[in-house]
């Protein structure tokens, strides 16, 4: 007997060929670089495309790290066989937010990894802020470093007298710059631009001002170091500033203090030997108010005392004493900030940051870096911030279905950028551009050796 059925048959065909993991990096710092690096190790033939909305790569080791520190910047070797790899692409002068969005990126790659950083300056929300050669520090570093839209910085540097308000790193690396001899600073990287202008400096005093106390500092003993041995300058402390901080030395995990009894150290030894210049730390003072008319003069500053119990962490609290100080240049320098890039972004605009849980933004998407910690740690610590995040795309990868279906990739994006007539920028593009860099810089170097 035989049976006829009124359904068709349907011919199912099973694809075995694996699903390319397409994944977009926004952001071409360390964060960024280290996260492909784990994820090209860890995947079978990804593609790995990192967008950047400069023309160059490296993020703030090329643009944050100062030019006398060249050692830090050795890991763009590393980085730059990373760019080599054939399953990562490096797509420079491509803005998220305005030559494409949040998403489309989504709609095209697997996984969206936001790394882009913290590109903006906190303020000091003080009269007188707005007032000529009050510059944030971080105009300051990308006008030495070469960032094109700080290269006409309008800094004056014929005064004697310099405040800089903030104790990080970065308000030491800006001190440090504009202190460190002509000759010396030749031998670096800095631009030419910059090395012109400090060349004419009449500077001679820098100030560093910080709310709270020496146990509080927030430079490392490397830098602290460099400051004091810089060669034709005076580091000077105020005793006061350092009473009872020797006792707490017992009580002090290692880096701290170390950091603090080189200070001990430093103030016990500090003379008044001739030296052109200074560079002088000054504690428990904020900022106030700035005066001046063509440009700054003065700066009022409030003491201030500290509070609570956790000798490392005491909140400064202003009491009602009143100083004020000369100077020709204030610089800004108590913090970055990140922006919202992309109005489909979730942010915390208070802290400037991206609203996430443990890295995790969204399915498929995910933040690394600055841009998810704040500015905190150095690149080391970035390092270890982004290894976890590979790890934890690589995880979502098996638990989360996230390679359930083809996704278009660049070859989608690239539709969206040509209807805009945006330019990208490949990484052979970028060899092109540092050869020329590397040129350039070869040629003054010459120049300067036949005038010197």
């Amino acid at each position: 007997m035989s049976f006829k059925t009124s359904f068709p048959i349907i011919k199912r065909i099973f694809s075995t060929v694996p699903i390319k993991p397409k994944i977009c990096i926004v952001g071409a710092g360390p964060a960024g670089f280290y996260t492909a690096q784990h994820l090209v190790k860890k995947l079978e033939k990804p593609e790995i495309d990192i967008y950047e909305r400069l023309p160059v790569p490296f993020g703030l080791v090329r643009f944050g790290v100062a030019p006398d520190h060249p050692d830090v910047k050795n890991v763009i070797h590393t980085f730059t066989k990373t760019a080599q790899n054939p399953n990562v692409r490096f797509l420079g002068n491509i803005n998220l937010g305005s030559n494409v969005t949040l998403e489309q990126l989504k709609n095209a790659y697997h996984v969206v990894l936001l790394t882009y950083g913290a590109e903006q300056s906190k303020t000091l929300n003080i009269p007188g802020e707005n007032i000529n050669n009050v510059i944030e520090a971080r105009k300051i570093v990308g006008w030495y470093n070469g960032i094109p839209w700080d290269t006409d910085l309008n800094i004056d540097l014929s005064g004697e007298k310099v405040a800089i308000f903030g104790q990080g790193n970065v308000a030491i690396d800006v001190a440090r710059i504009l202190l460190t001899p002509i000759d010396e600073l030749k031998k670096t990287d800095i631009t030419q631009h910059a090395l012109d202008a400090i060349s004419t400096s009449k500077i001679k005093t820098i100030s560093l001002i910080g709310r709270r106390g020496p146990l509080q500092a927030a430079f490392t003993i490397k830098e602290l170091r460099e400051m004091l041995k810089l060669r034709n300058c005076n580091t000077i402390w105020q005793p006061q500033d350092f009473i009872g901080v020797s006792e707490h030395l017992p009580t002090l995990v290692r880096p701290r203090k170390r950091l603090t009894e080189l200070m001990l150290k430093s103030l016990k030894e500090q003379n008044d030997s001739a030296c052109n210049k200074e560079f002088k730390p000054i504690f428990h003072r904020s900022p106030l108010k700035i005066l001046g008319k063509s440009k700054v003069e003065e700066v009022v500053l409030g003491v201030n005392e500290l509070k609570g119990d956790d000798i490392l962490n005491q909140k400064s609290s202003l009491t009602d004493i009143r100083e004020s100080i000369k100077c020709d240049l204030v610089v800004s320098s108590i913090g970055y900030k990140s922006v919202q890039a992309d109005k489909d972004i979730p942010f915390d605009s208070h802290r400037g940051i991206v609203n996430h849980f443990n890295n995790k933004v969204d399915k498929g998407v995910y933040v690394s870096g600055w841009l998810g910690t704040g500015p905190t740690g150095v690149i080391l610590t970035t390092m270890g911030n982004a290894f976890a995040v590979a790890d934890l795309i690589l995880q979502d990868m098996k638990e989360e279905n996230l390679l359930n279906n083809n996704k278009g990739g660049f070859e989608e994006i690239i539709k969206l950028l040509n209807k805009q007539n945006v330019q990208v920028v490949s990484w052979q593009d970028w060899e092109k551009i540092d050869q020329f860099e590397q040129s350039e810089g070869k040629k003054n170097w010459e120049t300067e050796g036949e005038d010197s």
